[in-house]
């Protein structure tokens, strides 16, 4: 707080003393001074800087400006008057802060502080008066005449004023030119008379003021008499005539001695039944001036009545209060309206005959106290009369067939009521009239709707029941809805059927389910978990017992999730399973089953399982498959084998030649062969060629030709024998010398071929000379010492020549014996039949050939490879 703002407010306390509130300094003055402002009004003050203050601190109008405590009113808000004053103009609302001050910035730079306070002021802010309304008064009754105090009552304005406002009740005696001030509260104001001025005309106002104005409430002219308000009636009593089953008696006394003040008064009496909150009011127009009693009529037998009494002046004025409340109950009558009879029917299974449960209430109109029950029942054969007390309000007939009426009269100690009938029919009833049946509930309670074709009924009756308890009750038979009138209790579930009653005889009902009100379910559904597939489950759940449900059913919500993925289902009410599937497989799920009503949902407890990783019978299938596979390949393998065993037996166990049976032909006529005995089956392929020398002609220039030719061509590839020769129909083989790997004997070849070239001779030869035979092995066999040394004689014997081996003479056209090739080769199951050299035995060639000379033999080698 600045030194300028605790001076002013040092001045107010010091004004506050002397009761004023402007705080002026030398420099200047503001106008208005009033220190009240109007709310939510404009309000302008002007400030003048004086002479001295001009002189002290050469400020103009331009240096003046104004501030609230410490917030500078805009300057927008200023109008200059003249050099020496401004004025300035706001709306007063109360977040205007106080004091009000007029400031001028000095022009001395030497001035300390540099802004000085012309003129300040605390101000207050509120509303003027308003005008009351509803100016009533009362003269109250005081013991047994009347108060000389007059107590007026009015509506004060709307607003709040805030600032402190005075309210004064004015009352003027007129004819006596007396006039009475009081002081009076907000709301209500008295002024008390030396002597009542009783018919004298009052006039009466109420004036209000403040710092802001003063107000006065419309004038009310009016006579005390007619401003009374009596005391309640006296002695209230009501009276039950013996007789009179459906009147009370009710009498009182005046409440005030009505003979000086020569009054009349009017009374009003009103009464309801005990159980009842509906008042039931006696027009005033049937009640006289001045009574002390009066007769209640047309109320119900045996019924217990509240009454109370009230009194006023018939000129005019204010009611009194009611008398206290007064009890009475109407006389005993006998019963005026017939028992409310009902029906439970029950079949057994397999049983014709029906269990029937029979149902009655008191009647509306009992009059009394019921004593009993007189209960007739008649068939076709027989008829029971029985009479019941009063606590029985059920029976029971067991084995009923056949049609069946029911007599049923209540009575109490006057008489007994008319009957009430009810039919048991023989045969089944036909079907429910009763298209519809629809419910509503609203404020705790149950309305029913129903819609009937056809003939209308006699009359309907409405059933609820509830785990045993039955409720009924029976509605016209031209009426389409109706309220239960039972206490239906809240999530209850009731079974309501509408029966229509034909002339006491009962037709099929139409039923629906209800409830008064619904909540959310208590108790959760119970999950089970089957068939767990690799994408699939089933789930099955029970829905909570019906009195833990409290409400219908809207719908089941399946909620299943594996890790952060979650989906939910949403099936009907009438769902209690369901199959999941396109699950993933070998994945663990959580899933629950949420329960919905109108007015809540309740989920499952969450339970948790594994998807297969392979699907029911799959990892069956699947050896299945495998195992068929399995025999197929070889059933199939077999057969392949069978068809083709011998080229199996060629690739996997191939022939190959036994060095130690190996032998060689004579490659010249000047190396003697060695023969031996080839082992049987040890050659597949063998190649024979001729050469005609007994022909003149030699070859042809072609065939010279193309013989050196085809040698060369054969003697450039691979070795094919360990001699380095090679035949010129041979195939090529790769040679065993000429092998990088170091065991011959590892050697294998799919077929092995011989050959052998034989010189028939020439024309003009020397019969009876053996011709020259060259023979080679096709055999990839390292050569044996024999081989190697021809020169040496052959010791072993002759074996005959195989008749594969034979020469043909082929003659060309000019006659001569051209030299003749023939290739044949050895089958493939069959032996070249080499006959052994033990054997002895010969083969040789036609005689047409001449005489033979020492053909080439194959013995077989039985020792193994011989070393070279």
């Amino acid at each position: 707080m600045d030194r300028s703002h605790r001076a002013l407010l040092l001045q107010f306390l010091v004004c506050m003393v002397s009761h004023c509130y402007p705080i002026e300094f030398c420099c200047g003055r503001a106008y208005p001074e009033s220190p009240v402002l109007e709310l939510d009004r404009e309000f302008t003050a002007t400030c003048v800087l004086s002479e001295l203050g001009k002189r002290e601190t050469r400020a103009t109008a331009d240096d003046m400006f104004w501030e609230f405590k410490n917030v500078r009113v805009p300057k927008e808000r200023y109008s200059k008057i003249n050099d020496s004053a401004i004025s300035m103009t706001v709306n007063v609302t109360k977040e205007l802060q106080r004091p009000l001050k007029c400031q001028v910035q000095t022009r001395y730079p030497s001035h300390n502080p540099p802004v000085k306070t012309v003129h300040g002021l605390f101000f207050t802010v509120g509303y003027p008066p308003e005008k009351p309304d509803h100016l009533s008064c009362t003269l109250p009754q005081s013991g047994s005449g009347i108060s000389p105090t007059m107590t007026c009552n009015w509506v004060p304005g709307e607003r709040d004023p805030i600032l402190n406002t005075n309210y004064t009740l004015v009352v003027d005696e007129s004819i006596n030119k007396i006039i009475h001030r009081s002081a009076a509260g907000k709301k209500s104001g008295s002024v008390t008379f030396d002597t009542l001025p009783l018919f004298t005309e009052l006039s009466v106002i109420v004036e209000v003021e403040n710092q802001l104005g003063k107000v006065q409430s419309e004038e009310l002219r009016v006579y005390p008499e007619n401003l009374l308000k009596l005391n309640p009636p006296k002695d209230v009593e009501v009276v039950s005539e013996p007789g009179f089953p459906t009147s009370l008696l009710v009498r009182w006394e005046h409440p005030i001695d009505i003979e000086p003040y020569s009054l009349t008064l009017n009374y009003s009496i009103r009464y309801c039944a005990v159980e009842s909150q509906v008042w039931s009011q006696v027009p005033p127009d049937d009640s006289v001036s001045n009574i002390k009693s009066f007769r209640l009529q047309y109320l119900e037998c045996y019924t217990e009545y509240v009454v109370q009494v009230r009194c006023m002046n018939k000129n005019g004025g204010h009611w009194s209060a009611w008398s206290q409340n007064v009890t009475k109950r109407t006389p005993e009558d006998k019963p005026s309206s017939q028992p409310d009879l009902w029906r439970v029917i029950t079949s057994p299974e397999g049983n014709s005959r029906k269990r029937v449960k029979l149902l009655w209430k008191d009647p509306v109109h009992s009059n009394g106290i019921i004593l009993g029950y007189n209960l007739t029942i008649r068939n076709v054969d027989a008829i029971k009369i029985l009479e019941l007390g009063s606590g029985i309000v059920e029976y029971v007939l067991d084995n009923v067939e056949g049609r069946w009426v029911i007599h049923l009269r209540a009575r109490n100690s006057l008489g007994l009521s008319p009957p009430t009938f009810l039919v048991i029919p023989h045969a089944s009833p036909e079907p429910s009239p009763v298209t519809t049946v629809t419910w509503r509930s609203q404020n705790r309670s149950l309305y029913v709707n129903w819609e009937c074709m056809g003939q209308s009924p006699t009359e309907f009756v409405l059933e609820w029941v509830h785990n045993g308890t039955i409720g009924w009750q029976r509605e016209p038979g031209n009426s389409s809805s109706a309220v239960i009138k039972g206490a239906l209790e809240k999530y209850k579930r009731y079974n309501v059927s509408v029966y229509p009653v034909y002339n006491w005889k009962p037709g099929t009902p139409l039923s629906t389910a209800a409830y008064v009100e619904q909540g959310a379910p208590t108790e959760k559904p119970e999950v089970t978990l089957s068939n767990i597939g690799k994408t699939d489950v089933k789930l099955e759940w029970t829905a909570p017992p019906e009195d833990k449900l409290r409400g219908f059913v809207t719908k089941y919500t399946v909620i299943y999730r594996t890790g952060n993925v979650e989906k939910s289902i949403v099936l009907p009410p009438s769902a209690l399973s369901y199959n999941l599937k396109e699950l993933y497989s070998s994945s663990s799920y959580k899933v629950s089953v949420t329960v919905s009503t109108v007015a809540g949902s309740l989920n499952s407890v969450e339970s948790t399982f594994s998807t297969l990783k392979y699907a029911s019978g799959e990892i069956e299938l699947i050896v299945v498959l495998t195992c068929l596979g399995f025999l197929f390949f070889t059933v199939l393998t077999l057969l392949l084998g069978l068809n083709n065993k011998e080229m199996i037996k060629k690739h996997i166990w191939p022939q190959v030649p036994d060095p130690s049976n190996s032998t060689i032909a004579n490659w010249s006529p000047d190396f003697p062969s060695r023969p031996e005995t080839p082992k049987e089956g040890s050659l597949t392929d063998v190649s024979v060629v001729e050469v005609d020398l007994f022909e003149k002609k030699s070859l042809g220039e072609e065939d010279k030709t193309s013989l050196p030719l085809k040698k060369d061509k054969y003697l450039s590839e691979e070795h094919s024998s360990g001699i380095g020769g090679s035949s010129c129909m041979s195939s090529p083989r790769q040679s065993v010398s000429d092998s990088d790997e170091g065991d011959s004997g590892q050697t294998t070849a799919s077929t092995v071929q011989y050959s052998s070239v034989v010189a028939s001779g020439y024309k003009g030869q020397t019969p009876g000379q053996p011709p020259p035979v060259f023979a080679r092995s096709e055999s990839t066999q390292p050569l044996l010492g024999s081989e190697e040394h021809l020169d040496e004689p052959s010791q072993a014997p002759r074996c005959p020549r195989n008749p594969y081996f034979r020469r043909a003479r082929v003659a060309d056209e000019a006659g001569e014996a051209p030299l003749s090739l023939r290739q044949m080769d050895i089958p493939e199951h069959g032996s070249l039949g080499f006959c052994p050299a033990e054997e002895g035995s010969q083969q040789t060639t036609p005689a047409a050939e001449g005489p033979a000379g020492p053909a080439p033999s194959y013995m077989p080698q039985r020792n193994g490879y011989r070393p070279q």
